[in-house]
């Protein structure tokens, strides 16, 4: 499991909202409900997975869906709690 203090690095924390991305990107249906929410265009994602705060929005999503959070912390082998911490390094609104 990867170290929470690690997580803490905001190039670590990108990297989570990265791979959370293509998690989301490779189930269809998931993936359109977050275009849906975000109101963005599949174009637009290229350009903006480079911004931290719409990483933080990927993570948001994701910490909003239990199912997919906990079939996403398992093909990481990373701890929910683990989510949180990059969604707030990342400068996502997570409530504790």
């Amino acid at each position: 499991m990867a170290n929470m203090r690690n997580i803490k690095n905001p190039l670590s924390a990108e990297t989570v909202g990265l791979k959370a991305l293509a998690y989301l990107a490779a189930a269809p249906d998931d993936f359109q409900r977050f275009l849906n929410l975000t109101g963005l265009e599949t174009a637009a994602i290229r350009a903006r997975a480079r911004e931290p705060e719409f990483l933080a929005a990927v993570l948001d999503f994701l910490l909003s869906q239990e199912r997919q959070l906990t079939a996403f912390c398992e093909s990481e082998d990373m701890d929910p709690r683990q989510i949180h911490v990059a969604c707030r390094t990342l400068g996502g609104a997570v409530a504790d």
